[in-house]
């Protein structure tokens, strides 16, 4: 008898959906499974075969052929156990065909017939919902993530028999409910208030996440860049439900335990310097998101920039640019998004003291520029905001405390907000930092005299073209912040003090 039921298998990240089909018939026992499988689920068959023995049914000694379609798309991981189990006892009548139809499962089976939870769950619950199917059965500890969507209905699974069970209707499951996504807790954790003195750079970190702009802390070792850098996220306006379900699908995909509900708090991802390139784009045999899409709507810190590896560092110029990571192998393509808000922090210069007035740079000046040349100059040009972090003197550290992040975070959103009404609500570039060049003639014009100043700036500094464009976005930004339509010359003056390594060409 042949049998049909639907699955899924991870993509990027997102899912596709896998048509599991099983033929038993006379002749030697074996069981072999076709349609592109790897390893992993090859090894499905000592699992299906135990865990259907121990749920109470025989398998009864025949040739039982599993073709996984479509047949030239990669199988991978464990996602397929439940349904070739569910597929195969439908083969043998054990379950009608019919009480298949519009549902989808995915599950990993252990020996005893119980129900692992699998990578994605999030992912399968948008792939069953665009094949417009009403019931998607997966793994208890995936219910939660995958209910966020409200469709289709989900039922936990703890077993194979209980699935069995449900599916006959002999006990129905309840579907597992949509939890509504609470915004994070922002009690308790890094604020703008601990930082002391670097009023020039809490600035521009209030720019920086007003803006989307990607920032770049210059200054010596303890003034305070890692501090700085890590109190962004707090100031960042909350994720809205479409920027949770990305990141939420982004960090199901990776996570030793599945989410057990949509992630409401922007990533903060801290590599260290020894990070390969697959590890900080993306990749491997089967590709996986690295760092840069892992912190997709959050923020991509990079501490001391010049230990990083070249090859790696270099390779964030397209996730910069474009806002997502393409991926090409032999048999496959894949996208994962990486909209992120990069800091990066270096010293200025090896030893780290060059203009620190209390210690002495032991650099000579050959080792100073081969320090800075091991970042790029059209690197560098991608990072919109240049910013110098002096030591802090002892009177600016016994100094009262800063205003809080709930402060900044309000003029942060009113200035995002003026940004999503001037944009769209669904625009693919909802800040000023991923306008296009429309967007950009558009919303960007300068008064008389800011356009002067720029003009002047463009020669004096030998400013790129890209160097240009990214002082106009900052200016809108400024002017946001502001409350201004109009960007004047003080918001242009303001743009070019954050490209201090341009004024020093």
């Amino acid at each position: 008898m042949l049998a049909r039921i639907l699955s899924a298998t991870p993509w990027g990240v997102d899912a596709r959906p896998v048509l599991v089909e099983i033929d038993v018939h006379m002749g030697l026992p074996n069981m072999q499974i076709v349609g592109l499988p790897d390893a992993s689920v090859r090894e499905s068959r000592e699992r299906v075969r135990s865990a259907i023995k121990n749920s109470g049914f025989e398998l009864p000694p025949r040739v039982i052929v599993v073709n996984l379609a479509p047949a030239d798309l990669k199988k991978e991981g464990n996602h397929l156990d439940l349904a070739i189990a569910v597929a195969l006892l439908v083969a043998l009548g054990e379950i009608s065909q019919d009480a298949l139809e519009g549902r989808l499962l995915c599950g990993e089976l252990g020996l005893d017939g119980s129900v692992r939870p699998v990578r994605g769950g999030l992912a399968i619950a948008d792939c069953a919902t665009r094949e417009g199917l009403r019931e998607l059965l997966l793994p208890a500890a995936n219910a939660g993530e995958a209910s966020a969507l409200g469709s289709p209905r989900v039922i936990p699974i703890r077993s194979l028999a209980e699935a069995i069970d449900h599916i006959l209707g002999q006990s129905p499951i309840a579907p597992g409910s949509r939890q509504i996504p609470e915004p994070p807790d922002s009690t308790g954790g890094p604020d703008l208030s601990e930082v002391r003195g670097q009023q020039a750079a809490k600035r521009a970190l209030e720019v920086a996440a007003a803006g989307g702009h990607n920032l770049l802390f210059i200054g010596p070792p303890g003034s305070g860049k890692t501090m700085l850098a890590r109190r962004l996220p707090p100031i960042l306006p909350p994720l809205s439900l479409a920027e949770s379900i990305a990141v939420t699908k982004i960090h199901s995909l990776v996570a030793e335990e599945p989410p057990s509900r949509l992630l409401t708090a922007r990533p903060f991802r801290s590599p260290h310097s020894g990070i390969s390139t697959a590890g900080l784009i993306g990749g491997g045999t089967i590709p996986r998101p690295g760092e840069v899409s892992l912190a997709h709507g959050g923020v991509l810190f990079l501490d001391e920039l010049p230990e990083f590896r070249r090859d790696a560092i270099e390779a964030l110029r397209q996730p910069l640019e474009d806002g997502e990571v393409t991926i090409v192998r032999t048999r496959a393509r894949l996208t994962f998004p990486a909209r992120v808000s990069l800091v990066a922090a270096l010293n200025p210069c090896k030893c780290g003291h060059l203009g620190d007035p209390r210690h002495q740079c032991a650099c000579s000046p050959q080792a100073i520029e081969r320090y800075r040349s091991r970042i790029s100059g059209p690197l560098l040009d991608r990072i919109d905001m240049h910013v110098e972090v002096p030591a802090i003197s002892l009177q600016e550290l016994k100094g009262p405390a800063g205003e809080t992040s709930a402060n900044v975070a309000q003029r942060v959103l009113a200035a995002r907000t003026i940004q999503q009404q001037r944009h769209g609500k669904n625009s693919p570039t909802p800040t000023n930092a991923a306008m296009g060049t429309e967007s950009l003639h558009t919303h960007c014009v300068l008064e008389p005299t800011a356009q002067k100043l720029l003009d002047n700036a463009f020669e004096r500094l030998k400013l790129s073209a890209r160097a240009v464009t990214r002082i106009l976005k900052l200016a809108r930004t400024v002017a946001d912040l502001d409350g201004s339509k109009r960007i004047r010359a003080s918001h242009v003056a303001e743009s070019i003090q954050y490209r201090s390594l341009d004024r020093r060409s």
